[in-house]
Order: C-alpha cells, then sequence, then structure tokens
C-alpha cells in the first residue's frame, strides 16, 4: 500500500542494528488519519471474512487494532502483557519472545473475551519474526477461536515472520514489506 511507504519514507528512521523507527506517526506518537487508512485498507481486504473481533497485544497495536475495529464494526482485544489484578482466574496464555526488549513475556486474554464463536482478525504494528503473532495464534487456538487473517502495517521481509504465516496458510495483509533496512536506508518491496 502506496500511503504507508511514502510515509516511512518521510518520517521513518532507521537506526542500527535494523530498527525502523516509526514512533512519530504509528506507535508512539499516532497519525489517526494514518490508522484510518489502515484500517480502511484492512476493511476492503478482509470485509468478506465475517471477522467478528479484532486482536492485537498491547501495547503499539492497540490504537491500531481500536480503530480497525470500529471500521469492521466489530469489538477490539488486547493481549496483555502481564497478568494484572482485573483480569479473571480464568486465562488464555501463551509466551512471547521479545526482540526488541531481549525477554520472554506471557501474554494473556480473558478466557470471556474470546471464544469458538469468533472469527478474528488479528492486528499489530511490525511482522519482523512472527513472535508476537505466533503467540496470538496460540491464544485463538485455546479459546476455539477462528483467524479470518492477519493484517500488518510494517513487515520486515527480509526476516522469516512473514513468509512463515504464509506457508502455515493464514492471509496476511501487509501495509508495507520491507526488503531492506541497509545502509539506513528502506527499501520496499
Amino acid at each position: 500500500m502506496e500511503f504507508m511507504e511514502e510515509r516511512i519514507r518521510k518520517d521513518g528512521r532507521v537506526k542500527e542494528g535494523g530498527v525502523l523507527k516509526v514512533d512519530t506517526f504509528l506507535n508512539h506518537q499516532i497519525d489517526v488519519k494514518l490508522v484510518r487508512q489502515i484500517a480502511k485498507a484492512l476493511k476492503e481486504h478482509f470485509g468478506d471474512a465475517g471477522v467478528t473481533k479484532v486482536v492485537t497485544i498491547e501495547a503499539s497495536g492497540i490504537a491500531i487494532a481500536s480503530i480497525t475495529a470500529e471500521e469492521f464494526g466489530v469489538p477490539m482485544v488486547f493481549a496483555k502483557k502481564s497478568k494484572s489484578k482485573n483480569l479473571d482466574a480464568n486465562v488464555y496464555r501463551s509466551q512471547v519472545y521479545s526482540y526488541t526488549y531481549d525477554r520472554f513475556y506471557d501474554i494473556v486474554v480473558n478466557a470471556n473475551a474470546l471464544g469458538e464463536e469468533d472469527k478474528v482478525l488479528l492486528v499489530d504494528d511490525f511482522l519482523a519474526n512472527g513472535q508476537a503473532m505466533h503467540g496470538l495464534l496460540d491464544i485463538c487456538d485455546q479459546a476455539g477461536a477462528e483467524v479470518a487473517g492477519i493484517g500488518i502495517c510494517i513487515e520486515k521481509s527480509f526476516q522469516p515472520g512473514g513468509q512463515t504465516l504464509r506457508d502455515e496458510g493464514y492471509d496476511v495483509c501487509s501495509m508495507a514489506k520491507v526488503k531492506s533496512l541497509e545502509n539506513g536506508q528502506v527499501e520496499f518491496e
């Protein structure tokens, strides 16, 4: 989707270690108009899939998932990264490795928030190695929920996550596919 590539070219920054910073418009400061464009593109792609819930992981995916859920007219559910006192005892839990923070953490969703009657669209800001998505897929499996597809703002296609998910049979719709971040430059597929 060219609108995302254009925005990355304009406001994205490449830092050492292959880190693409989009914190001025996507995952710290949020450009709501851009997120609405993302939501509309996801609705166009998955609109006939029968989505009943949009699911993400806190924190960066929440804004994107919220506006996407509004576009679909369905609830949004986010997996919490730690069990808090306001969660029920009956939860779905999975473990995810974060390359950003270089640690494993649990993600949890109340069992009453997701069930076998649901057909979910998984949404997140980035897809690199696919750890977060596999954690969400595990939670959907525990709940008996069907996965309609996966919506990603920025896929690092030089890392295996997107291809692995596609090979597993998931419909992955990425707004931008970054082929390379070599020499501080963003190259798209």
